[in-house]
């Protein structure tokens, strides 16, 4: 935060509902207070009904700038006066940059902090690759988009809800040509899967720490017998960040698999917001990697 809170202050936050349990007021007013920016960074909770009021009140008191988190990703989509051909892409827009003709820019950062850990840490080259992707909401949407990207010869997305997976699929249609990308009714076949993948990203929120149900994170999103399937040179990259590990993530460790939990995704997308927002080049990553990890009683 900045060393105090003026008349000049401006103002940026996080969209959501609910919001209090964010960790990137603590990321990003670390990050403000090392560049000297005289800008705070607020959770901001906005219920859904009124999340077009909110976002004009935001807009007409000069706010700089928005993250948006659930639920809010596809709705604001509609409410925007630009989109970014990647958040068109994907239907969902996770940070918001005010417009100097008026309205908002939006646009999607979540790939870019899904690839960083992947492109920067020691895994990889990915072409040619296979990987299984667990659930098909708007976190997968960004995993898929990143996967493509790296160029990973086959994806397969295991989904319970037919629908959704079935809709989820015509949306990454002609993504690539050269990648393969498939649905798999989450069942018996899930083991067979498990077995054959160099890559296994857990985008639902089973094993998520939760303060009204203690036994949240004590959860896992694959079965004993699924879990025996997995290889030991095969990642398992869990988006869950709370807690450290999840227990997927034990599981995983327990079998020889390398892991990744969601912490540097977080971190690296809210560092690129912070790079629409201000204009800068060079955004202190590890500042905010500190507080986020402070935060959740890690540093």
């Amino acid at each position: 935060m900045p060393a105090a809170i003026t008349g000049a202050t401006a103002l940026v936050g996080v969209l959501g509902n609910p919001v209090r349990h964010s960790l990137s007021p603590a990321m990003h007013n670390a990050a403000l207070a090392e560049l000297g920016l005289n800008w705070v960074y607020l959770a901001l909770p906005a219920p859904p009904e009124r999340l077009e009021q909110v976002l004009d009140g935001l807009e007409a008191v000069g706010c700089r700038g928005v993250n948006v988190t659930i639920p809010h990703k596809q709705a604001v989509v509609s409410l925007v006066a630009e989109l970014s051909p990647l958040a068109r892409r994907l239907g969902a827009v996770n940070t918001l940059v005010p417009r100097a003709d008026g309205g908002w820019f939006g646009t999607n950062t979540d790939v870019e902090g899904f690839l960083a850990p992947l492109r920067s840490g020691p895994f990889g080259p990915w072409t040619g690759k296979r990987a299984l992707v667990l659930g098909c909401g708007g976190s997968a949407l960004a995993v898929v988009a990143g996967l493509v990207e790296l160029g990973l010869e086959s994806i397969q997305v295991a989904a319970r809800q037919p629908a959704a997976l079935e809709a989820f699929l015509a949306t990454g249609a002609g993504w690539s040509e050269a990648c393969r990308l498939e649905g798999l009714a989450w069942g018996g076949s899930l083991a067979q899967a498990l077995a054959g993948v160099d890559l296994v990203v857990n985008t639902t929120p089973v094993g998520m720490a939760s303060l009204t149900d203690p036994a949240a994170a004590l959860r896992c999103p694959l079965t004993a017998p699924e879990l025996e399937a997995l290889q030991p040179q095969t990642l398992v990259y869990d988006l869950i960040y709370t807690p450290r590990p999840s227990q997927l993530l034990c599981q995983a460790a327990a079998r020889g698999c390398p892991s990744l939990d969601g912490l540097e995704m977080l971190v690296q997308q809210g560092a690129a917001a912070l790079r629409h927002w201000s204009g800068l080049s060079e955004i202190p990553v590890e500042a905010m990697r500190q507080a986020a990890l402070a935060e959740l009683g890690c540093g």
